[in-house]
Order: structure tokens, then sequence, then C-alpha cells
């Protein structure tokens, strides 16, 4: 209601007229919303639908020293074996490569991804790699020659909440130290496959040692699998496909000063949006967005994986289990919030072997995630991302919308940066941002027209309405496809 009180005000209209258009408007979205509800609440209360019946694990036929072992040792798997070894677990890694990479990936940790940081313990894996400290964003529209800067949300103190930006391999030995200096064991090596028992349990992992060449195994009660975008294992635990919506390619400029200092940058131009941010004092990150790149460019894939659990002993994580648009920067803070969720499940869990709780574990964690940061980080990052690319003309008014909205300020800013942030990740608010702009939008397409045009204003109108929901619906109905199947 908010959003709605500060588009009215901007347009000197009454707020009972502009809420009543949207009643009008936002009827049909009100009825999926409760729908959508009910079924969610239906679905908490029941017992999770299984594909397949398991039975109980028979006793384990070797002696194993590992709890756990986790197949990636990127963002996700790292902090996970921290968090986990501090918990007392023993946990075992296997990475591919354990020197230093370097990508143009997990460069960019949102506030609410960097307060999960300090939550796991995990802070000196950003200090003393020359991060930058980021205050927001500032929107460049290249159509207008305008800017307009959206600051994150205050803290409880009135400062500014901040993220960091850095060299994604540096932040990465940093977490690998801390795995380490907290008990975790890290093999170079590359992970074939998974072993399983003649239960059909997954009881451990199959990989090429890199100091020897020959194949090992290791074998543990829980296999975490978080081997990247690029996974080895995803086509042999999810059904789905991976979908592709556009790839970067990524620069590094030096010496190369920001128009804001400490703000991360998208200029809209005609083509897809790009993405500028410093990666330390002196390096200046460039992300560019190519839809359509040669063979040989090698982009940063992006999809909604559906998520299953087809057989019991493993759990898939990070990019490998879910990824978005990068966009936005909430990849790693996904991540991170996601660790949050499983060390404090996992903490009411005696036995990681017993297949049943972990099972009961990875279903309370797909309701959570949603409620708390992948929903928002995930439908934000793939609705910019269309907005800011206007592939037609109804997006192109739904982008310029969109950029007006945020020239109000007030909670047309405070709102959309706490979802950027993943500091207030909530899902009504979203959707309440997204309509809102798209109301706003077709006010700007009347006011625009002629009286004698009053009929081809009400039609594009319509049709911007209709595109906002043709972006937002089958969105919404990703991410609760994924938490149904459980």
């Amino acid at each position: 209601m908010s959003s709605l009180a500060s588009v009215a005000a901007y347009l000197q209209l009454p707020a009972i007229s502009l809420i009543r258009i949207a009643v009008c408007l936002l009827l049909p979205l009100v009825v999926v919303v409760m729908v959508v509800g009910f079924l969610q609440r239906c679905g908490r209360r029941t017992k999770p639908k299984q594909k397949c019946q398991y039975v109980e694990p028979a006793p384990p036929n070797f002696d194993s020293e590992n709890e756990i072992v986790i197949v990636g040792a990127g963002v996700l798997g790292a902090s996970l074996a921290s968090a986990l070894s501090k918990d007392g677990r023993k946990v075992t890694v296997i990475e591919r490569d354990l020197q230093e990479p370097n990508r143009i990936v997990g460069e960019l940790l949102q506030p609410g991804g960097y307060a999960a940081l300090q939550k796991l313990g995990l802070k000196e894996a950003v200090e003393g790699i020359d991060a930058h400290i980021v205050h927001g964003y500032v929107i460049h529209d290249n159509a207008t020659k305008s800017m307009v800067a959206l600051s994150y949300p205050l803290d409880d103190t009135g400062k500014v909440l901040t993220g960091r930006s850095f060299h994604h391999g540096r932040f990465i030995m940093g977490l690998r130290r801390e795995a380490k200096k907290d008990g975790a064991t890290l093999i170079e090596g590359a992970a074939s496959s998974l072993l399983e028992d003649p239960h059909g349990h997954i009881v451990g992992v199959l990989y090429k040692d890199k100091a020897s060449g020959t194949d090992k195994t290791i074998k543990a009660k829980l296999t975490f699998v978080a081997d990247g975008c690029f996974s080895r294992f995803r086509k042999g635990l999810v059904d789905a496909e991976v979908s592709i919506s556009s790839n970067f390619a990524g620069v590094v400029m030096r010496d190369c000063p920001q128009m804001k200092t400490g703000y991360a940058e998208i200029v809209l131009g005609t083509g897809g949006p790009l993405l500028v941010y410093q990666i330390s004092h002196n390096d200046t990150r460039i992300l560019v967005d190519m839809p359509k790149v040669p063979s040989d460019i090698k982009g940063y894939m992006l999809s909604v994986i559906e998520p299953q659990l087809p057989v019991p002993g493993v759990v898939l994580l990070g990019d490998a289990f879910n990824m978005r648009h990068p966009l936005t920067g909430g990849g790693m803070s996904v991540a991170l919030n996601d660790v949050l969720l499983w060390r404090r499940m996992l903490g009411e869990v005696r036995d990681v072997g017993d297949h049943r709780a972990v099972l009961k574990c990875l279903e309370k964690f797909q309701w959570q995630r949603k409620g708390s940061h992948a929903f928002v980080v995930n439908v934000l990052a793939q609705t910019l991302y269309k907005l800011f690319s206007a592939s037609d003309e109804y997006l192109f008014e739904l982008r310029s919308a969109c950029y007006k909205y945020f020239q109000m300020g007030g909670v047309a800013v405070s709102g959309p940066v706490g979802l950027l942030s993943v500091v207030t990740p909530r899902p009504h608010i979203l959707v309440g941002h997204f309509y809102a702009v798209a109301i706003f939008g077709t006010y700007l397409i009347m006011k625009s027209k002629f009286p004698w045009q009053l009929h081809k204003g009400i039609f594009r109108a319509l049709m911007v309405i209709w595109k906002a929901c043709t972006v937002m619906f089958p969105l919404i109905g990703s991410e609760l496809k994924n938490v149904f199947q459980f």
C-alpha cells in the first residue's frame, strides 16, 4: 500500500482513485496469490509425496572416518565445510583444482550475503584480499542521458548497509583457508561418480586423485554435491533441462574510476545491460550481456534447476542446484544463506546417515529458502534482466516505468533496494513493487495520449499489464514447482 501511496502522491491523484485502478487490474493476481497461499499452507501440513519408496538403510559395511563428503570447494562447498567442521562434523571436500580460480562469477557479495558470511564466522575470508566496499547501485539510462542512485537500506544505527566486491579467486582461497583451519580435509581430485550401496543409497564418491592419477573412493554417511554451474552430477540427480537466458563476457579495466565511488553500476543501452563494479582498488570489472554469442566464447550459463532428490544420501547445492541471472549479484548471498539453513537444520540431526531425517531437512530447506531469500533473489534477477534487456515495445514501456519509479525516491527506492541487497527478501514486497511499476507504467501511457487516442492508450496499457503477468507468473510458477516436488 505504501508503494501505491507514493505513486499517487507523485501523480497528484487521490490515493483512492489509484487504489480503485489497482484493484481492477490486479484482481486476477489476488486470486492467484490466495490460491498459491492456500496450496502453500497445505503443502506445509501434508507429508511430501515421494516418487519412490525408500527402505530403511542397512547397517554400513565399512568403517568411515567421514560423516560428510562435499564435492566442490567453491563458495558454497568451502563455507559449508567450514561451518559443519566448526559444529564438530568430520568433513572431507573433493575439489578438482585447489589453485586460485580465475573466473568472472561470484565477485559481488550483497549486504545480506555479507551478513550471512559474518554469522558463519567467515568474515576473515574477505579481509586482506583488497575487497571493495559497495554501498548500492547506480542505474544509467542512455536513452534519457540520466542516472539514478539506489543506496542499500540502513541498519539499526542509521548507517547504510554495505556489500563487498572482490576477485573471485581470492575470496575462494580465503574460504578454503578458513575451512582447513576449522578442521575440514581438502582433497585435490576430480569426482567422477557417486557410490551406491545395494539398497540404492549414496554412500560416497569415486574420484581421480590429482597427485597420483589413480582412482580412489571416499565413503561417508551424507554427500553434498556443489560442483558449480557446469555440474557433472546434475543430470543424474534432477530431470529438468538447463535453460540459458543470456551470456556475459567479462573484462577487467585497470585504473578506471567509476562514476560514483563505492557503487556498482548498471548501464541500460540499446542492447542488453552492462554491469560495472570494482573488484579491487585498481581493477574494475565490466560484464557485457551477449544473448547470442559464438560457440568459442565461454558464457556464464544461467538457469532455474528443478531440484529433486531421487536417491538418499546426496544433496545438490549451490549453482549445481539453483542458478539465476548474475545481473543482481545475488548468487553468493543465496549460497551463504543456504549454508546457514543447512547448518541450523543439521544441528538437529544426530546421525547424518539417517536418510529420513535428511530428507525431512531437505523438505524444510525448500520451503524456508523460498520464504527467506531464494524466491526473491531468483525472481528479481530474472525479472530485472527481462525488463532491462527489453526485447519488445511493452517490455520497454515497463523498463521506462521502472526507471521513473526509482526516480520518485522514498519507498519506491527503499523497497526494491531492500530486495536487491537481500536484506528484506520478502516475496510480497517483490510482487507489490513489480505491479506498482506496471500500474505506474499504465498511467504514463494514458497521460501521453490525447483524448481522441484514448482507445489506443487503453489497449497499450492492458498489453503492458499482460506483459507484466507473462514475465512474473512463469517465474513464480517455476519457483513454486520446485517446492511442490517435495
